[in-house]
């Protein structure tokens, strides 16, 4: 009996798992119809999570990551820090298709891309390259950069980007909770039972250049073991790395666990092991963001994750839409947008 055709991913996936799903109706392998899912989004300049028009580091480069994981074969592969190249996630996928490693990161990771003809570009548009020289401007009070005197000083697009995340013309507040960030993750499981899954991003704005998250990383950023399910995340990056948390998701399943219980024993756990004052709020409770996207075998999918009202998409027979996370923690401040903005990636 075939199985439920379906594919997950993270709010900024819509079109994403609206063409991996179309694919795998048409008989194509899950791993290349996620990939192309997230590509979508890759290539959207509008979109600032991921590939053109990514968010850049603190210097003002787009540094983006990326992992696959193909379930029928247990293979993988990865790409970190790399620059210039846009489509992070076929490169990952060419990794793990094309050499006997399973991740390349910086220099070798974009000779690499080089070495199979991959275009390089700059990655940086004019919206994230004003977004970012704001930033520059209101980091800090010890270097030369002067803060805008008045709104009227700012650039209307980048005030409007700046006030989604609950932040002034002067960056004020800002914490970990505000930061811009952005990730998109896809899994897919086909009509025989396969199971497939990609993460691609741009990472946490303005980061340290060199700074690599979970995204690229397997048994944290994603993981699948085609007998049991799919596990993957966007959000603090460095909370997720410490509890390997999709391998976990996983082996949570394999116990028993329902996708749902399992993905919120991931946050219970985060939150369990963040102790650092500055990552805690008044109530001790994480202040950032961490979403998990768990796919079983049976079809049986959930979407978790710190803080709500959050949303993630799904394509299945009923079409391709937009629906509420779970999640243990309630933002009263701030309600979902429909942008991913949900902690550090």
């Amino acid at each position: 009996m075939p199985m439920p055709i379906k594919a997950i991913a993270s709010d900024n996936g819509l079109e994403a798992v609206k063409l991996a799903y179309d694919l795998m109706q048409q008989e194509e392998d899950t791993l290349e119809a996620v990939v192309r899912g997230v590509t979508l989004v890759e290539d959207d300049p509008n979109d600032l999570t991921v590939g053109y028009g990514g968010l850049p580091n603190e210097e003002g480069e787009v540094e983006v990551d990326a992992a696959v994981m193909h379930g029928p074969t247990h293979r993988a592969g990865g790409v970190a820090a790399l620059k210039k190249i846009k489509h992070a996630a076929r490169l990952a996928m060419k990794v793990m298709e094309t050499i006997d490693h399973s991740l390349l990161a910086g220099e070798g990771a974009l000779a690499f891309a080089r070495a199979l003809g991959f275009p390089e570009e700059n990655l940086l548009t004019e919206k994230t390259r004003k977004i970012w020289l704001h930033w520059k401007r209101i980091r800090s009070q010890n270097d030369s950069w002067k803060a805008p005197e008045s709104e009227d000083d700012v650039d209307v697009e980048v005030l409007e980007f700046f006030r989604k995340r609950k932040l002034n013309y002067a960056g004020e507040p800002i914490g970990e909770q505000n930061r811009p960030t952005g990730t998109i993750h896809c899994a897919g499981i086909n009509a025989t039972g396969d199971i497939s899954c990609v993460t691609t991003t741009s990472g946490l704005a303005f980061k340290v250049p060199g700074r690599v998250g979970d995204s690229p990383i397997i048994g944290a950023g994603l993981y699948v073991d085609n007998e049991i399910g799919s596990c993957g995340s966007t959000g603090r990056g460095e909370a997720n790395l410490r509890d390997v948390c999709s391998f976990a998701g996983v082996e949570l399943m394999r116990n028993g666990m329902s996708p749902l219980d399992a993905g919120r024993e991931l946050l219970q756990r985060i939150c369990r092991h963040t102790t650092e004052p500055h990552l805690l709020d008044a109530e001790g409770r994480p202040n950032f963001g961490v979403r998990f996207y768990l796919l079983a075998k049976s079809g049986e999918h959930a979407a978790v994750s710190m803080w709500g009202p959050t949303k993630y998409a799904i394509a299945d027979e009923n079409g391709a839409r937009i629906e509420q996370c779970d999640y243990l923690f309630e933002r009263q401040d701030r309600k979902s947008t429909g942008e991913h903005t949900d902690g550090t990636r």
